[in-house]
């Protein structure tokens, strides 16, 4: 536990056999539970994260017969953190860019500042974090936050993109989950849903480590799916809040 709170880590994995050993094996004692999620791998992924299971009894493992894309991981990780009763909520990848070290200051946001949820933001961390950070990694996020800073309402959050997150259980259970982008939009859906239900989210600065894990984001490949997914979600978020359920003329102000 941590601060009396009972903490799950969900490790979504695909392909990624070089680093899950070092991945979980970083998680901090405190975790009470990791639920490593593999997306159909093709490599030694699920049999690498079995091995750990055996020495780890707070790990486990379950596996999709297809892949689902790293929103369905996610996804299927917070439905068990809310099933096993935990408190929070957490995500590090399995190609263990996200340092462990710095996951109480998440916990902290949520459990002594009230946040719902934080997540990480490698551009208010130190210079040498956006040195270390690919070029193509660097433009191509400020270009989606700014994108995705319109669509959620959340616009004093920066890094939309970082998928280091801490999340209350509670604000877990008000979230339609269903409505949760699948894949690699997975951020800027979660972040419209949580804006929708009135989450206060925390940003966090957090460095990034970047080393021997390969990308699977191919930016001109996901990027249309990814503004299908803002567009959409603008929408969805002024219809359900500023119409559905409490009426604003700022609908009408849109909509003329």
């Amino acid at each position: 536990m941590y601060k009396d709170k009972r903490i799950t880590v969900v490790v979504p994995a695909y392909n990624e056999q070089a680093l899950i050993g070092e991945t979980l094996k970083g998680v901090p004692e405190y975790v009470d539970h990791i639920v490593v999620v593999d997306d159909a791998s093709k490599d030694e992924t699920l049999v690498r994260a079995q091995k750990c299971a055996e020495a780890d009894s707070r790990i486990e493992v379950q596996w999709h017969e297809r892949n689902t894309g790293v929103g369905g991981t996610v996804v299927d990780g917070y439905r068990r953190a809310i099933e096993n009763g935990s408190d929070i909520a957490c995500v590090m990848a399995g190609d263990n860019q996200m340092p462990p070290e710095h996951l109480p200051e998440l916990l902290d946001a949520i459990i002594e500042r009230s946040y719902n949820a934080a997540k990480g933001n490698r551009f208010l961390a130190s210079q040498q974090s956006l040195e270390t950070m690919p070029r193509y990694r660097f433009f191509g996020n400020i270009l989606l936050t700014i994108l995705t800073k319109a669509a959620s309402g959340y616009w004093s959050i920066f890094d939309t993109q970082n998928g280091y997150y801490a999340i209350s259980t509670q604000t877990l259970r008000a979230l339609d989950l269903s409505r949760v982008a699948r894949r690699y939009d997975l951020e800027n859906s979660i972040l419209i849903q949580m804006n929708i239900i009135g989450a206060r989210v925390a940003d966090i600065p957090i460095p990034a480590r970047y080393g021997e894990e390969v990308s699977g984001i191919r930016l001109w490949r996901v990027l249309p799916r990814l503004m299908l997914t803002l567009f959409r979600g603008f929408w969805q978020r002024i219809y359900r809040k500023y119409v559905l359920y409490n009426f604003h003329p700022i609908a009408l102000f849109l909509c003329s």
